[in-house]
């Protein structure tokens, strides 16, 4: 299966949760490649590489995030490859 690269923008409580430190969790766990950051506006930005069966794992874990989390919208684009080598959380 071909690698593919997505953008993810999870809105809602999204902040201030652990949200990037566990998706950097559950990026590592999956071998996901890329990055995540807090966005101005409250959402958090996900960058993610991996076939499209492994990212299907991460937009499903990302409806819901971590326990203190409330996620109330998940946005997500097709975006060319960064050439990612690890999974960051970008300040």
């Amino acid at each position: 299966m071909s690698d593919k690269s997505i953008r993810i923008e999870v809105s809602g409580r999204v902040q201030g949760v652990f949200f990037r430190a566990s998706t950097k969790e559950v990026c590592t766990k999956y071998g996901i490649l890329g990055w995540v950051r807090n966005l101005p506006g409250g959402s958090v930005l996900i960058h993610a590489e991996a076939s499209e069966e492994t990212l299907n794992r991460l937009l499903t874990w990302c409806q819901q995030g971590p326990p203190m989390a409330n996620v109330t919208n998940v946005q997500i684009e097709d975006v060319e490859s960064e050439d990612s080598v690890s999974f960051e959380i970008l300040h």
